[in-house]
């Protein structure tokens, strides 16, 4: 059986951690390297950073963010946020990160996710997908949960597979922030289109709603942010809750 992982998700702007809602309403919430530090020493099994600024001098902070990270943290770690050539890519993974996200940049120009498969391996790339419910299902959603796109979400994981992502970054715009739990149909519909490992992201209140991911999907993994930033609850309380319930993970 394949051990499931708990991620931290630390969303960085002008070299702080912020969290909102909705993908709105921001608040500073820390450095983002002394709490990377802190979750590989409380037992994550990955971290994730999400830059969401958005200017050239913003890049600069956040490859000057990941040398730091990787001198003190002994867990992978992905970065993702204005990632839009095969030089951003290089700069990350040269500066230390395990992989590289893209969202916004692979939408417009899905070659970007082969020509990183192919010059850095499938292992490297992970394309993180925003999706919406709309009436017609679920949409793509671009600029930080802004713009729609149109194009089908659950569609949309199955063309990045084939173009070599190796891992999908699913995040639920109507759950972010809200703290109700996972949004599972979402989640289980893309789970099961793919056969690349899927992290489940956004509306994690409580430890039981790793544990209800896990048990209502196959996913990979279960990415959080409020409830670990604000010390609602700990990665070892996630992991303790899952474990009595019979979910296969690591100790904390």
């Amino acid at each position: 059986m394949i051990v499931k992982r708990i991620i931290p998700c630390l969303d960085v702007k002008d070299g702080n951690v912020v969290k909102g809602t909705n993908f709105v309403s921001l608040r500073e919430l820390g450095d983002p390297v002394a709490m990377a530090k802190a979750y590989s020493e409380q037992g994550a099994d990955e971290i994730v950073f999400l830059d969401i600024s958005a200017t050239n001098e913003a890049r600069e902070t956040i490859v000057d963010i990941v040398r730091s990270t990787a001198r003190n943290v002994h867990v992978p770690f992905t970065v993702g946020g204005g990632v839009r050539t095969i030089s951003d890519m290089t700069r990350l993974l040269q500066a230390g990160a395990d992989k590289v996200g893209m969202n916004s940049a692979a939408v417009a120009n899905p070659q970007l996710i082969k020509d990183g498969a192919e010059r850095f391996g499938s292992q490297c790339i992970v394309v993180a997908i925003d999706a919406k419910k709309f009436v017609d299902g679920w949409h793509v959603m671009t600029h930080g949960g802004s713009k729609d796109t149109g194009k089908d979400a659950v569609e949309w994981a199955k063309e990045v597979e084939q173009l070599g992502a190796g891992e999908i970054l699913l995040t639920s715009v109507d759950t972010d922030g809200v703290k109700s739990g996972f949004d599972l149909p979402l989640t289980k519909a893309v789970v099961e289109a793919v056969r690349i490992p899927v992290i489940a992201s956004g509306g994690v209140g409580k430890p039981e709603h790793f544990a209800e991911v896990f048990e209502a999907t196959d996913v990979s993994a279960g990415l959080a942010a409020s409830i670990f930033h604000e010390h609602t609850f700990s990665i070892k309380e996630v992991k303790d809750c899952c474990k009595r319930r019979g979910v296969n993970i690591r100790e904390a």
